[in-house]
């Protein structure tokens, strides 16, 4: 049963005006997505930028928004095949286990400008 849907978009240049201010980036990523969106050179800021907008979706999908949960505690990865996944820890894990979600799905899109992600969460 769906529990919960959430959308958003990321302006593209938000992140590349991250890029390099200490810290910044730090606190709202976890290091993995850090190393992987880094090592994209020039895609650095589009990759970020969809990570960003799933965080996002992601308190949107929960209808709590994201208070009480640390960005860096969801982690979004890419499967062998590319598609992107979510993991969650600490405070996230708590949040979709208090609204009794079993399942994360996350979609990803991302043009030159914009990036957008959306996140439905599952019960049961």
């Amino acid at each position: 049963m769906i529990r919960g849907i959430g959308i958003d978009v990321v302006h593209v240049r938000r992140l590349e005006k991250w890029i390099g201010k200490s810290g910044l980036l730090e606190r709202f990523f976890h290091p993995d997505e850090l190393k992987l969106s880094l090592s994209r050179g020039k895609g650095a800021a589009l990759s970020l930028a969809a990570r960003f907008a799933a965080k996002e979706a992601f308190g949107k999908a929960l209808g709590t928004g994201l208070a009480g949960i640390v960005l860096k505690d969801i982690l979004v990865v890419n499967s062998h095949n590319g598609k992107p996944e979510i993991r969650v820890f600490s405070t996230a894990k708590a949040a979709l286990l208090k609204a009794g979600v079993s399942r994360v799905h996350v979609s990803l899109t991302h043009e030159r400008d914009n990036a957008i992600a959306l996140i439905v969460l599952e019960t049961g």
